[in-house]
């Protein structure tokens, strides 16, 4: 039905898409309570899709907290515990929580990039 570019397109868009939905807890937890993670087939797909983490695709990625995830469903404990929700939560707040502080120490960092530029200029002249 698809010419192979097109249909290398939608796959890629696909993938790409799922790979992103790994770095929702809520969803993760979604798919263990419904036993996909028991799907050995399932599993080995979680294997073949590393390859996201390569720079040539990774560069992609809206969500890059999806790769930790993509990573951590390597391991069959990670993928038995997400079966509670309380683990999906703990992530979910986790998560929440690196995002307030990257934010901040990103705000930081560039006020005191801009300070020392201004200093620079006032010095140079």
């Amino acid at each position: 039905l698809y010419s192979d570019d097109t249909g290398n397109r939608l796959r890629f868009q696909l993938e790409l898409e799922f790979v992103q939905c790994l770095a929702n807890p809520n969803y993760l937890n979604f798919l263990a309570q419904r036993g996909y993670f028991k799907d050995k087939a399932f599993v080995n797909y979680l294997k073949y899709l590393l390859y996201w983490k390569e720079p040539e695709y990774a560069k992609y990625l809206k969500y890059p907290q999806c790769l930790h995830m993509l990573e951590l469903l390597q391991y069959e404990h990670f993928r038995k515990e997400l079966v509670n929700a309380q683990c999906a939560k703990f992530i979910d707040e986790q998560q929440i929580l690196h995002w307030q502080h990257y934010s901040r120490k990103r705000m930081r960092l560039q006020q005191a990039l801009a300070e020392q530029q201004q200093q620079n200029n006032t010095s140079v002249k």
